[in-house]
């Protein structure tokens, strides 16, 4: 084995054809990693032949990164045969040499001695003295390539990973294991820190309160302008406690500003105990502003089209209820009162909600024409897609499952680079036409992620394992977890 050939070969290669975004997986790195197999093959008493064919395995174990960061541990297994091949090194001696850069892959399943060594001599830094300056080196280069964006996401990475780590030899867990808790120790602090700073800042974010009471101000306006200019001066209708306020109004000729708020603020209260006092309050004074914009808008119609008063009516009002709700609050107690019926009968929510319009539609009908309680259906869905454009976006929440051969470096890549929390069912894959009794255990992977980034999370999951079955569909309610905020209540 002429290894001191390889040795001067591979250092000018990576020398030479490394990209400037490996910042840390570099040739300081390379040589880190061969003395450190040195010092634990030492002790951990190798044969010649043995340390020689692991400092091979140290010296080629990251010379992928020349061509790609992902999956750089097969592009070096490549160059390793290439290479070696050339230069007096059997099969046998290969084929090891490239199961122990496979074993390197995080996370780590090394199956021999060898391959341990190596392991623990690729994350010797974790219980060395400078391990901030190689995880500064590590953090610029995730930022190289786009695999972290944040101070927060690189902390919860250090955190997570610091955590779930062990080392292999005996070696390393005795000379290394004391300092690698230090550093966790040190970077879960600093996390908790950050997360507290994070939380005591929004709450205090004036800029944030200023625009709640700029969008609150706004979807009042045009909830109420969609009234005033198109339902009202047309005798139309809409679902919920503003339908059933339009109809008392009509029937009953009663002022609408007063019969809304009147009709609302029993739900109100109730809200008050079942879903919080600050959603109570917020809904409450929009509620009122609701009342005052309806006072002072005269009820002059933009048009009589009833098609564009259905349709624009209803995109108006839809948008403006859907930013009051963007604030946490509602303009309409009716899934208050849905939510209360909940608890007392067997139904759904959006059964009672159906349930309640359906009645309010039917009275439309019989005291006025068929045709309006139409129109009027058609003023409610119009509002109701408009509420869930403007409260889901184009961000709503996706849930993703995913079920690979490959489970365990999809999950690692998930949480680890692409910061998302998941959680594993265990299920069994195969059963497929003309061979149904094939069958094997395999982890299913769930996670939520936005709709944005459903593209990127495909070839992220791609990359891995190409015939990887992926599915998506839409969640309506998530929080808790590791979820990016699309908007704050």
């Amino acid at each position: 084995m002429q290894y001191e050939k390889v040795y001067d070969h591979v250092m000018q290669l990576l020398q030479n054809e490394l990209p400037t975004k490996a910042t840390y997986h570099n040739v300081d790195h390379t040589k880190d990693v061969i003395n450190a197999v040195i010092e634990i093959g030492t002790k951990e008493s190798l044969s010649d032949d043995e340390m020689m064919v692991a400092k091979t395995a140290a010296l080629l174990h990251d010379v992928g990164y020349i061509k790609s960061n992902v999956n750089h541990e097969e592009i070096s297994c490549d160059y390793a045969v290439e290479i070696l091949s050339q230069h007096d090194y059997d099969g046998e001696h290969i084929a090891q040499i490239c199961k122990m850069i496979m074993a390197t892959k995080v996370p780590q399943y090394p199956t021999d001695a060898l391959s341990e060594i190596l392991c623990d001599a690729d994350l010797y830094y974790l219980g060395g003295d400078k391990y901030e300056h190689y995880a500064n080196l590590l953090n610029q280069e995730f930022k190289n390539y786009g695999t972290l964006t944040d101070e927060k996401e690189w902390l919860m990475v250090q955190n997570q990973f610091l955590q779930s780590h062990e080392f292999f030899t005996n070696t390393a867990k005795a000379t290394r294991n004391q300092k690698k808790e230090e550093n966790a120790q040190k970077i879960a602090i600093a996390y908790k820190q950050h997360e507290t700073v994070n939380r005591t800042s929004g709450s205090n974010n004036t800029s944030r309160l200023l625009s709640e009471i700029a969008l609150t101000l706004l979807g009042v306006f045009l909830a109420a302008f969609a009234l005033k200019k198109f339902l009202v001066p047309n005798h139309f209708f809409d679902g919920g406690i503003t339908g059933l306020s339009l109809l008392i109004h009509e029937i009953y000729h009663l002022n609408l500003a007063a019969v809304i708020i009147l009709l609302n603020v029993p739900l109100i209260a109730i809200s008050y105990f079942t879903v919080g006092s600050k959603f109570a309050l917020r809904t409450f004074l929009a509620v009122v502003l609701m009342g005052l914009f309806l006072f002072f808008i005269p009820p002059a119609a933009l048009t009589e089209d009833k098609l564009l008063v259905s349709i624009f009516g209803g995109v108006f009002l839809g948008i403006g209820t859907g930013l009051v709700m963007r604030t946490g609050a509602a303009l309409d107690g009716l899934e208050v009162l849905a939510l209360y019926t909940l608890k007392r009968t067997s139904f759904k929510i959006s059964e009672i909600i159906l349930g309640l319009n359906i009645l309010i539609f039917i009275i439309a009908a019989i005291y006025f024409k068929i045709e309006v309680a139409l129109y009027s259906m058609l003023t409610y869905f119009a509002a109701s897609r408009s509420i869930d454009y403007v409260v889901e976006g184009i961000q709503s929440y996706t849930g993703v499952t995913i079920i690979s051969s490959k489970s365990e470096e999809i999950k690692y890549s998930l949480v680890n680079e692409f910061g998302r929390g998941i959680t594993i069912y265990k299920g069994e894959r195969g059963f497929l036409p003309g061979s149904f009794e094939v069958s094997e255990d395999c982890d299913i992977i769930f996670t939520i992620i936005t709709r944005l980034e459903l593209r990127k999370l495909t070839n992220v999951v791609s990359d891995i394992d190409g015939r990887a079955f992926i599915f998506a569909n839409t969640i309506r309610e998530a929080s808790g977890g590791v979820l990016k905020k699309i908007h704050h209540h």
